[in-house]
């Protein structure tokens, strides 16, 4: 959802169908987003666009670099897999219950999700029979009563995405906020023998954290959302120290655009968190709250996340403590070059920002 929010701009939700795995969010983003230079300037350098979660199965997320570009093509993060958002819980239910088609009950979301996996399991075997037949084919020398190659199987936009996370390529992000729910989840994963990589919210992760910890999952948690709907009324401030106190892998998140600039202080709210409730947490562990662990959900830290030789630098400096509400993002580099100088006055700027300007002769 680009600002500025009018529904010409609204992008986020393909609310046509429990599952539209054929969308991509890709193709919904706006290059020139006055949000993309915001959250620069509150030192971001990666960002994860996910589908929105009105679906049981949104659609393809995306990994961008926070540059500036005419084209998202040119915004992508090089290598970085794409990601399929899933959604459990009231959302889907709520969304197609009042529109008098399933699901809506959440044994309801749970029969959809199972349904649409069985689907992929057998458009991922069709075209693996067909590869093997082609290489068959295409490896022998002659060919008795040659009617040519196999036939290849039509493709399905919905379909290729499922079998691609059946095919590990695709990594799941679900929304999620109780721990009941994410833990049913899990099960289905198992069933069909896809890996979660992360759970957006999350917002009981606590109470299953050490089953996180045993699924290698991520929670991407709020620091203090709660309570603003039934599903998050078991929020607390502790959640994200919990869960990574438990030894799984804790992740601070925005989910929106005033949160994106100044995840650093919503980190600081989580770390004083679970220092207030007796946890040890070191900045340093803390941090990795922004860095490595969002970096590992998105398979990518073999190429950031960390300050390491060999690797991309994205790199943040602070003119403070970087958990302090006082502290501001200095300067900002990105692939080594630097974007942002709060110093100099060197940042991006859109059109939007601009605003119109009247010609008079």
């Amino acid at each position: 959802y680009p600002s500025p929010a009018y529904s010409p701009n609204s992008d986020g939700n393909e609310a046509t169908s429990p599952v539209t795995a054929e969308v991509w969010a890709e193709h919904s983003v706006w290059p020139q987003d006055p949000q993309f230079p915001l959250a620069l300037a509150g030192g971001v350098t990666t960002l994860q666009i996910l589908p929105g979660s009105a679906n049981l199965i949104g659609g393809r997320s995306v990994v961008l670099k926070n540059v500036s570009s005419r084209t998202v093509q040119g915004m992508k993060f090089p290598g970085a897999p794409y990601g399929l958002k899933m959604a459990c819980g009231e959302n889907p239910k709520r969304v197609y219950g009042s529109k008098g088609r399933a699901p809506s009950t959440r044994m309801g979301n749970v029969a959809g999700y199972r349904e649409a996996w069985i689907k992929a399991e057998d458009y991922r075997d069709k075209w693996q029979r067909y590869e093997e037949k082609l290489a068959k084919y295409n490896a022998e020398k002659e060919h008795e009563d040659d009617k040519g190659p196999p036939d290849k199987p039509t493709r399905d936009l919905q379909l290729e995405t499922l079998a691609g996370v059946l095919d590990g390529r695709i990594l799941v992000h679900n929304h999620c906020y109780r721990a009941d729910e994410m833990a049913v989840m899990i099960d289905i994963s198992h069933e069909f023998g896809y890996h979660i990589a992360t759970f957006e919210h999350a917002v009981e992760a606590y109470k299953i954290a050490d089953l996180l910890k045993q699924e290698g999952v991520c929670a991407s948690m709020w620091a203090d959302w709660g309570r603003f709907k039934l599903e998050s009324f078991d929020g607390i401030e502790e959640n994200i120290a919990l869960v990574d106190h438990a030894g799984a892998c804790s992740i601070v998140h925005s989910d929106s655009a005033t949160g994106i600039q100044r995840l650093n202080q919503e980190a600081g709210k989580a770390m004083a968190a679970g220092r207030r409730m007796g946890l040890d947490i070191p900045e340093g562990q803390a941090m990795r709250w922004l860095t490595l662990n969002p970096a590992t959900a998105l398979g990518i830290e073999k190429d950031t996340g960390s300050i390491e030789a060999g690797k991309m630098a994205d790199l943040v400096l602070w003119d403070g403590d970087p958990f302090s509400v006082y502290t501001k993002t200095e300067r900002v580099f990105i692939d080594g070059a630097l974007v942002f100088d709060r110093t100099t006055g060197l940042a991006p700027t859109t059109d939007f920002e601009l605003g119109e300007r009247r010609v008079t002769q």
